[in-house]
């Protein structure tokens, strides 16, 4: 009975040690994040339509839904209205001073022939100086008419310009009213249904892109002196398979390192458990459809 009870008791040691160096070969863990985003309504009014499911994928760009825009549609419609009439009202200050311009021609025709007269003999300076007095009526006449109609003619364009600005703005609501994907990427949540009243900054779905995967994981700073920006890593990811290949390998890239240290979190193991400070990096990992978010995976670095 007892080298058996010896052998039993080998066995287990051998068998310990072998699951402590398994559970050992990492140099960091943590878990997987991804770049989620909660899309929310620009617009308020009732949600026409939202053709979205849990877990389709979206490309970035893609319309997905839209609020209702009649109203807007109906002050747009009245805008364009209201600028055809106010741009009928622009002058044309060469139309309405042509009147003027051409009995200022008259005159200055007339005061040649005064002045070929006097020469001859035959007017009067009065004559000429009647002549010259008409003219410079006339140029003042001239002046103001044209200050007058420019002066108006610009107050129309700022009131035009003005209503130009205003549609504007309506095109860019009505935009909003477009429900669209901000990203290429998987719904994750719906939170809004057709029918619906959504107001501004009511959140109707969420997406995340889960082809690009983050590890967050942390590291002492005895590990931070070998590790540097686009480094490439290990990762290893559970299977949750009871043999020798019960984790899977991914290759990852370093993506970012904190510049600040901060205590360890509860959640997180690294290797050198008397570290109280560490540093938080991300590792980007390209995703077979095998990772998921909040799944734990662990790092070795080459």
């Amino acid at each position: 009975m007892k080298p058996t009870f010896l052998f039993y008791i080998g066995l287990g040691i051998l068998l310990f040690a072998s699951c402590s160096n398994k559970d050992g070969d990492y140099d960091a863990s943590g878990s997987f994040e991804a770049t989620e985003i909660i899309v929310s309504s620009e617009a308020t009014g009732k949600i026409e339509y939202l053709s979205i499911m849990e877990g389709q994928q979206l490309e970035k760009g893609q319309q997905v839904g839209l609020i209702d825009t009649t109203q807007l549609y109906l002050q747009k419609m009245n805008l364009l209205s209201n600028i055809k009439g106010v741009r009928a009202q622009q002058p044309n200050i060469a139309t309405q001073t042509a009147s003027i311009k051409e009995q200022i021609r008259t005159l200055e025709r007339e005061k040649q022939r005064t002045i070929n007269l006097i020469k001859a003999n035959a007017a009067t300076q009065k004559q000429l100086d009647d002549i010259n007095g008409q003219m410079e009526v006339l140029q003042k006449q001239l002046s103001a008419s044209e200050s007058t109609l420019q002066k108006s003619s610009q107050n129309i364009t700022a009131q035009s310009s003005a209503m130009d600005i205003q549609i504007e703005q309506i095109e860019d609501r009505l935009n909003k009213s477009i429900i669209t994907s901000p990203i290429t990427g998987t719904v994750l949540n719906k939170y809004a249904e057709e029918g619906e009243l959504a107001n501004m900054g009511t959140p109707l779905f969420k997406i995340a892109d889960i082809d690009n995967m983050i590890l967050r994981v942390y590291v002492t700073n005895d590990q931070l002196s070998n590790i540097k920006l686009n480094n490439k890593v290990q990762v290893f990811v559970d299977q949750g398979i009871q043999n020798d290949e019960s984790r899977k390998m991914y290759e990852g890239v370093v993506t970012w390192i904190s510049d600040k240290s901060e205590f360890t979190p509860k959640t997180i193991q690294t290797k050198n458990e008397r570290a109280n400070l560490v540093y938080a990096m991300k590792v980007s990992v390209k995703n077979d459809g095998y990772l998921k978010i909040g799944m734990y995976g662990e790092v070795k670095f080459n």
